[in-house]
């Protein structure tokens, strides 16, 4: 295998990772977001992770695809390395993700409680006042302020001034 033949071998699977990846995306987006997450991390160490085949020339493998062909075939002894590799970046990347959601979690509730009291100020504010109600009336033509808004008769006339 040529360097070139090695390159476009790991672009074409790069691509079709990237897009098994995208349709694990569009799988998983119903979900509750906190298993979404990290079942999405999981499946791109699964997809993304590299393996050491040949150590004298440098050459790498997705590690699953090693684990599957040297456990089918039962051919090298590559599987328990691969195996290694995935278990470590597995756990480091689910680590990372542990700290980047133990940051995110209070920052989030903090804008969340924002939005809740903007809402509740927004929804007082959103009711108009008297003034801005009889503003309203007045500025209205051809509106009998006799009759109110159930089509029923009012008892009391009050006098424009």
């Amino acid at each position: 295998m040529t360097e070139n033949d090695y390159l476009l071998a790991w672009a074409a699977y790069g691509l079709a990772a990237l897009g098994c990846l995208l349709v694990w995306f569009r799988l998983t987006g119903w979900m509750w977001r906190w298993l979404r997450e990290p079942l999405r991390l999981l499946v791109a160490v699964l997809l993304l992770t590299p393996t050491i085949v040949d150590p004298a020339k440098d050459l790498f493998a997705p590690a699953i695809a090693i684990t599957a062909l040297d456990l089918i075939f039962k051919v090298g002894n590559n599987a328990w390395k691969a195996a290694l590799d995935l278990t470590m970046y597995s756990i480091i990347g689910l680590t990372l993700y542990l700290v980047f959601a133990s940051l995110r979690w209070p920052i989030e509730r903090k804008l969340h409680a924002r939005r809740a009291e903007r809402q509740a100020a927004d929804q007082a504010d959103g009711e108009p006042t008297l003034r801005e109600m009889m503003q309203e009336r007045d500025h209205a033509p051809g509106v009998d302020t006799r009759i109110d808004e159930n089509g029923d008769r009012r008892l009391r006339i009050e006098p424009r001034l």
